[in-house]
């Protein structure tokens, strides 16, 4: 595999401090196989080790996934938020307070996917919006207030390698001073619009 890094970001970009990468770090995600089907996975680095956990509820209105770390602690749950006019999916904490906002829209040239949370650190909103679609072989998620990328979903990093992955397994690279739970979250979250029928 490429040694393909990504600059450190200017202020850490976190919900989660004890998960921020201090190196380019590259997940593993799956997709698809929270959509029907009530199980777990878990989210790995590139070198196989497993980082989260991520547990489906079968047959929830909301279609709950749960986020834990390895140690088994609840972070966070992923849910689909209804009543509003665009897709619209949250993270919530184990108390069900919101910690992540992830709406999808339509504009004039394709879909529109943005992030909002609060900083723990400085108490303001910080935003992450995706640079390109979600099919696309390559999507940036971006710091709105920087214009820097945060991560980088590359659907084609492992393709042609044997490695431990699948087919339905794709590389995010994750920036220095990045949460990883927190772009781990984003991607179930984009995974799951785009799985929707």
């Amino acid at each position: 595999m490429a040694s393909q890094q990504l600059s450190p970001v200017p202020k850490p970009v976190a919900i989660f401090d004890r998960f921020i990468a201090q190196q380019t770090e590259t997940l593993a995600l799956k997709e698809k196989v929270l959509s029907l089907s009530g199980d777990s996975f878990d989210v790995k680095l590139a070198n196989g080790q497993p980082i989260f956990q991520i547990k489906s509820k079968h047959m929830t209105i909301s279609g709950r996934k749960s986020v834990f770390d390895m140690a088994g602690n609840h972070l966070f749950d992923i849910v689909k938020e209804h009543f509003h006019i665009h897709t619209t999916f949250a993270a919530e904490d184990p108390h069900g307070k919101k910690l992540l906002e992830v709406k999808s829209s339509f504009s004039l040239v394709g879909s529109k996917t943005t992030a909002t949370f609060t900083s723990p650190r400085t108490g303001s909103t910080e935003t992450l919006k995706m640079k390109g679609n979600w099919l696309d072989s390559k999507v940036d998620i971006v710091d709105e207030a920087t214009g820097v990328a945060v991560a980088r979903i590359d659907r084609k990093l492992w393709r042609g390698r044997e490695v431990f992955f699948d087919q339905q397994t794709y590389a995010v690279m994750v920036a220095p001073g990045v949460d990883l739970a927190l772009i781990a979250a984003l991607c179930v979250c984009f995974d799951e619009k785009n799985n929707e029928k």
